[in-house]
């Protein structure tokens, strides 16, 4: 029997951090700890409160998670893989209740952030930031909370009985979010990497970014992202974090050896297996192997 995984998460159950470890530790026995911010899922991994940790990192409606990559970039983590999960928000609440009955909705700041044109389209909805999706909904059904309304996915209106009075609400239905899996010491599972995360800083000279960018390209390794993230405490200054793909992993090494006169504070956030983006609903995550 393969030991029980205890992993932190930033939600609670039926959360979409839930689903995306349910998604990518599939037909493995988990076990959740709960956490209402990214900073005490991050502090319960180095801590070593648990085995593992799921964090969204981007989407693609609302983009980066600028404080997770700066979280990254300060703490003791590795990335040892990733996931991505098609996003479906759906405005839910408790039964016998239609749009026009509900007065305000709450959920995630990101979740209404992707739903922005429905809200718009409804002005009669006032919209409440909480800390996350599923916490709304649960919220309603404890609280029997009339004329309030939450946006989450079908398994929080499934797991709090709400009546979904509106479904997919999200602007765009090619709706990923990206969750990295997150450990704090270096990892093997077997399985071959074709992807690495990595930070670096760059002089204020002309040409110092292009310049590292130019040896990924000349060592053949792909840019999948770039992103810069602001250095707390440090006007102006910025640390680069990038995503490189390979076919070949000496590429990757032999590019970070070659950028040395280009980059300085070079941090490899992690080197592990790059996920598929479930276009077609039938594709699935490879699962856990431990």
């Amino acid at each position: 029997m393969k030991q029980k995984l205890k992993i932190t998460i930033q939600g609670g159950q039926a959360s979409f951090h839930d689903m995306a470890t349910r998604q990518y530790f599939a037909g493995h026995p988990v076990e959740l700890l709960e956490c209402m911010t990214f900073g005490q899922l991050c502090d319960a991994l180095v801590n070593r409160k648990v085995d593992l940790a799921v964090m969204a990192i981007e989407n693609t409606l609302a983009g980066s998670i600028l404080p997770n990559y700066t979280l990254l970039e300060s703490l003791p983590l590795r990335i040892i893989g990733e996931t991505y999960l098609r996003i479906q928000q759906n405005l839910m609440a408790l039964p016998g209740q239609k749009i026009e009955n509900i007065q305000t909705v709450r959920s995630h700041p990101m979740a209404l952030h992707q739903c922005s044109n429905f809200l718009e389209a409804h002005p009669h909805l006032r919209a409440i930031e909480s800390f996350d999706t599923a916490e709304s909904a649960k919220e309603i059904r404890q609280k029997n909370l009339r004329g309030v309304a939450a946006i989450a996915g079908k398994m929080a209106a499934n797991r709090y009985q709400l009546s979904i009075l509106a479904a997919e609400i999200e602007n765009l239905r090619q709706n990923y979010t990206r969750f990295i899996i997150l450990k704090n010491e270096h990892y093997q599972n077997g399985v071959l990497p074709d992807k690495a995360s990595l930070s670096f800083r760059v002089s204020h000279a002309v040409g110092s970014l292009v310049g590292v960018l130019n040896v990924f390209r000349d060592h053949g390794l792909n840019l999948s992202l770039i992103q810069s993230v602001p250095i707390p405490g440090q006007p102006n200054e910025y640390a680069f974090h990038v995503d490189l793909l390979w076919k070949n992993e000496d590429q990757f090494y032999r590019a970070i050896e070659a950028a040395g006169p280009f980059a300085h504070g070079v941090k490899v956030l992690g080197i592990y297996k790059a996920g598929v983006i479930p276009y077609d609903r039938t594709v699935r995550q490879p699962a856990y192997i431990g």
